[in-house]
């Protein structure tokens, strides 16, 4: 037999070495279901906004080529804020070294490996994120959902009934139906509100927008009053007060757990009002959405706030492809910022944040370069920002109108605030706490 040429020498070792290294590469029971478990699991298993459960090699292997891509991306696990500003709590984002392993997991060809290094699958509370709540506040009734059409926005009203007030640790909001809930707003009406209070913000030559603190919450003073009148009898009115938010479901977002020594108080007997947006989906169907809470054993040191930075008074021109929208407020007390939550409908690209403190020094605080309409974030701060008063919060928002994006119902259309998808909002939910006043300093004698 001849001798081996020193090219099929080489080609023989090639081999050798990727097929030793393809045996002690990774393996989805040993490398990559730990990762899923971890990072992708608590949206992607039954019942859950993912598209697909990916808790078993059965289920994940169909789709190991379209994690790898989406994965190498950065698209999944969802991150959408610039991480050169700011850092926070809930970041999704995938290790460098856990990405690589599931690049390197698929590139050669996704095996199984050893099924005894399968780790224990995640447990969850059978249909609750947040485990077992305290309290869950249900639907009274499985309301009826048209086939097609537009549906207006429709409000629901459930009574706690709780005689002394109680403090929310955590909060979710669970759609009884996912194909037809797009978001759910959950506020709660104290039966004694204190009086709104309010401060003006700033927005150019226009009429300033609203700094709506979430003591009293109503609906947008500039709604269309020629439109309602058209409009058919809403069998799910909005009451005249919403009260303060409390909580919601959007894509992408449906939990808010609190920082310990901090939660939201809901006044004894409250009444929780359900904003809900439907969807049609083709089908007549029904939904009977629920709000599952946890209660702190104690009083918090802090109580949060949730707020709301809006401008509704704004034109996006037609076939404009980059508009911008800002809003700003001045605090009038020393803060402590926890998370703010950028809002816009399907013409909304980007946001960005400033913070212009009273010494004049200004920092940008969060930036959404690709703000995605399909998956919103409530971004926590990893360090809550101290804000002192005097400081200035301006938000701006950029929109796409133009025919360029596919997502955009009517480029030819100016486009103005409004409920519907196919209107506008420019809104950012704002957590924060009042910090405890300074003492008072004493006259020298």
């Amino acid at each position: 037999m001849s001798k081996p040429t020193s090219a099929a020498a080489a080609l023989c070792l090639f081999t050798l070495v990727g097929a030793a290294l393809r045996a002690d590469g990774p393996t989805f029971s040993r490398d990559v279901a730990p990762i899923l478990y971890q990072s992708c699991t608590s949206c992607h298993r039954p019942g859950e906004i993912g598209p697909m459960p990916l808790l078993t090699y059965k289920d994940v292997r169909p789709w190991a080529r379209a994690i790898r891509d989406r994965v190498a991306a950065g698209t999944m696990p969802p991150r959408h804020a610039d991480p050169a500003h700011g850092e926070f709590a809930n970041d999704r984002r995938l290790s460098d070294r856990d990405r690589n392993t599931i690049v390197e997991w698929v590139n050669a060809g996704s095996p199984e490996g050893d099924p005894s290094a399968l780790p224990p699958a995640p447990t969850y509370a059978d249909g609750w994120q947040i485990g077992q709540p305290d309290a869950v506040f249900t639907m009274a009734e499985d309301y009826a959902i048209p086939a097609g059409g537009t549906v207006e926005y429709k409000y629901f009203q459930i009574q706690t009934n709780f005689t002394e007030d109680k403090w929310i640790r955590a909060v979710e909001s669970r759609p009884g139906n996912r194909a037809v809930v797009h978001h759910v707003i959950v506020f709660a009406r104290d039966p004694k509100p204190a009086p709104k209070a309010t401060a003006s913000a700033q927005a150019g030559p226009k009429p300033a927008p609203t700094f709506m603190f979430a003591e009293g919450m109503d609906e947008p003073e500039n709604a269309d009053a020629e439109a309602k009148k058209k409009a058919p009898l809403n069998d799910r009115p909005a009451p005249k007060q919403l009260g303060a938010y409390l909580g919601g479901f959007a894509p992408g977002q449906s939990v808010r757990v609190y920082a310990p020594g901090t939660a939201v108080r809901l006044p004894a007997g409250a009444v929780l009002t359900l904003q809900m947006h439907y969807t049609t989906s083709g089908t007549a169907t029904t939904d009977r959405t629920k709000i599952g809470v946890l209660f702190a054993s104690e009083p918090p040191a802090r109580e949060v706030k949730i707020t709301a930075l809006v401008n509704q008074n704004f034109t996006i021109p037609a076939g404009a492809a980059s508009h911008r929208v800002d809003a700003d407020v001045t605090l009038t007390r020393d803060v402590t910022v926890w998370s703010m939550l950028p809002h816009t409908h399907v013409r909304g690209r980007r946001w960005e944040y400033q913070a212009t403190y009273p010494d004049g020094r200004s920092e940008t605080i969060l930036a959404v370069p690709k703000y995605d309409f399909n998956w919103q974030t409530e971004y926590v701060f990893k360090e809550p920002l101290k804000l002192p008063k005097g400081t200035k919060i301006h938000s701006s928002a950029w929109y796409d109108n133009s025919a360029n994006n596919k997502s955009n119902p009517d480029p030819a259309a100016d486009v103005h605030w409004g409920d519907q998808t196919w209107e506008e909002m420019q809104f950012t939910a704002i957590a924060y706490t009042v910090d405890a006043a300074p003492p008072a300093k004493t006259a020298a004698r």
